[in-house]
């Protein structure tokens, strides 16, 4: 299976549509679909003073599995031609609450194992029983984020005890820093599949990428189009940063090559070894973004799209957890 141009993530996909546009996705060719653990109740009306809502998760996993078994069914694909990918939530990051989670994730699919199981942040939140509340988002109550005691190394061997016992097949990580990745490195028995990250042109993370792939670890992007995924979460530094489709560099490239600045910046990162999943509700949408690997930018085009890098973030825990705080 590619890594990079049969993914879509599901992150803001309508939970009443999510079913359609996951079978209309594999019917266009998609094959890796990656979700996470559920919506928290919380909307962005409820943490004022905050700017970012993207670790406010996906809350659609019952959806997408009844895309995947209607494609099923009627024949489009087995199971073993997707590769289903979910994450675990900071809430259940201690020892004897991951396998729990994990398979109660995978009843909400409807599917026996996870291709790739990814901890979502390298965060532990204090543990809220699903049965009180599920998911439970950011906060313990409602209101106030409540660190948990579990650190990373409990967490990865509970994890790896995930693929002895044929619930996932590989693990992997998301949002970890070049640090956290290293200290991982020193413990585990099963090196991370990938490494999940914000990754576009205002923040290319150079140093990281390079070190992982130097490590064997597939590097994944998410946010490929930068502020673009934000704007629709009224997330202020999204409205006031230029948009990547409309940079000048970006539409004289995409001009060039007959192609969409979507497929410029997708293609930007997939010539660089990066894993894409690029996420879209519009079906032709959906296919121009397979399109990503039957061309090649110039090494002077990537290296000027490289160069639109700011250090800019916009997924960041400190938004929310601050934010909730006050």
């Amino acid at each position: 299976m590619s890594m990079f141009n049969d993914q879509t993530r599901l992150w803001k996909v309508n939970n009443d549509t999510c079913a359609d546009t996951v079978y209309n996705a594999i019917k266009s060719g998609y094959r890796l679909f990656d979700g996470a653990c559920g919506m928290s109740s919380q909307s962005p009306s409820q943490i004022p003073e905050c700017d970012s809502y993207v670790f406010l998760d996906y809350g659609n996993e019952q959806e997408s599995g009844q895309g995947v078994a209607r494609a099923i069914k009627e024949g489009i694909v087995k199971r073993e031609d997707l590769f289903l990918v979910s994450k675990l939530w900071n809430s259940f990051h201690d020892h004897d609450r991951v396998e729990p989670i994990c398979k109660k994730q995978l009843k909400d699919w409807g599917i026996d194992y996870f291709d790739l199981y990814i901890v979502h942040f390298p965060i532990s939140l204090k543990y809220v029983d699903p049965s009180e509340r599920y998911p439970p988002g950011f906060t313990y109550d409602g209101k106030n984020v409540v660190p948990g005691n579990a650190t990373i190394q409990e967490t990865w061997q509970a994890m790896e005890k995930l693929v002895e016992n044929g619930l996932a097949k590989s693990i992997g990580i998301s949002n970890f820093n070049g640090q956290l990745l290293m200290d991982l490195l020193r413990y585990a028995k099963i090196v991370p599949a990938t490494l999940q990250i914000e990754h576009h042109p205002y923040l290319t993370q150079e140093g990281l990428v390079k070190f992982g792939q130097s490590q064997g670890i597939v590097i994944t992007a998410y946010s490929s189009f930068g502020p673009q995924s934000f704007l629709e979460l009224d997330m202020q530094r999204a409205k006031d940063t230029p948009l990547l489709m409309d940079n000048a560099t970006v539409k004289k490239i995409a001009e060039k090559h007959s192609k969409t600045p979507a497929q410029v910046l997708l293609r930007w990162a997939t010539q660089r070894d990066v894993a894409v999943i690029p996420k879209s509700n519009n079906q032709g949408r959906l296919a121009q973004n397979l399109d990503v690997t039957g061309w090649d930018l110039e090494k002077s085009e990537i290296d000027d799209i490289s160069g639109l890098d700011k250090n800019l973030r916009f997924n960041d825990p400190l938004n929310v957890s601050t934010a909730i705080r006050q």
